[in-house]
């Protein structure tokens, strides 16, 4: 078994031990592998091991291993801040964006959605701990984001997705921020009941993210290993 492989059996194994403790369903929290600056042959490598769900930021570098990995029956999800001139390439292309964060991206995924496509899964992004660094809405303009975004026929909203302040070791602080996520999450679905995703939880606090509710992890570097290139 390649390292890579082993990687993910360990990670997979760590979620299910974090369902487990905090009495969820086995399978109740899906992987998404973060594959951005890693190419395409490693993702290969990931799919013959059965991970079929992969998360990019960068588009180009997306584009081009999609054409690569064509002959795979893999899920790509965009998780990176969009820019307009992007949406088109987007909206064609993947099955998921988890980085919605203001109306007019909105509208364009679902304008540029290929009739007969089966509509665009979209989450949310929440700047959760009001960073201004971060990309992301308000906690308090959700409620109107969702209301636009429902009529929206070639979107489907699954959720939220949030990137919490970095907290080397204040676990506490990193709990209340994913504490905060969950009751966003709980107040989204009176809003639009289908809703079933939570996407929250990195390499370096995905157990207590599960703990919280996450229904998706979104690993990169406990699966890839440290990156050794950057793409801006």
């Amino acid at each position: 078994m390649t390292a890579i492989k082993k990687r993910l059996s360990a990670i997979l194994q760590q979620i299910r031990d974090a369902e487990q403790q905090a009495c969820r369903p086995k399978g109740s929290v899906k992987l998404l592998a973060v594959s951005k600056t890693w190419p395409a042959e490693r993702l290969r490598q990931l799919a013959e091991a059965g991970q079929l769900a992969f998360g990019e930021n960068y588009l180009q570098e997306a584009l081009d291993k999609i054409v690569q990995l064509d002959d795979l029956s893999l899920e790509w999800h965009f998780i990176g801040p969009i820019q307009s001139n992007k949406t088109r390439d987007i909206a064609r292309h993947f099955q998921w964006v988890h980085s919605i964060d203001r109306l007019k991206i909105a509208q364009r995924l679902n304008d540029q959605r290929e009739p007969g496509a089966a509509p665009l899964n979209i989450c949310i992004q929440i700047n959760i701990d009001e960073e201004d660094t971060k990309s992301g809405i308000a906690a308090d303009e959700l409620n109107a984001l969702v209301t636009a975004i429902l009529p929206l026929r070639q979107l489907k909203l699954r959720g939220l997705m949030i990137i919490p302040a970095y907290h080397d070791t204040d676990e506490q602080q990193q709990r209340q921020s994913f504490q905060k996520a969950r009751a966003l999450f709980d107040q989204l679905k009176t809003l639009t009941p289908d809703v079933d995703t939570l996407s929250m939880g990195m390499s370096g606090d995905m157990p207590i993210a599960i703990q919280e509710g996450s229904t998706m992890v979104r690993i990169g570097t406990a699966l890839f290993g440290e990156r050794n290139r950057q793409i801006t």
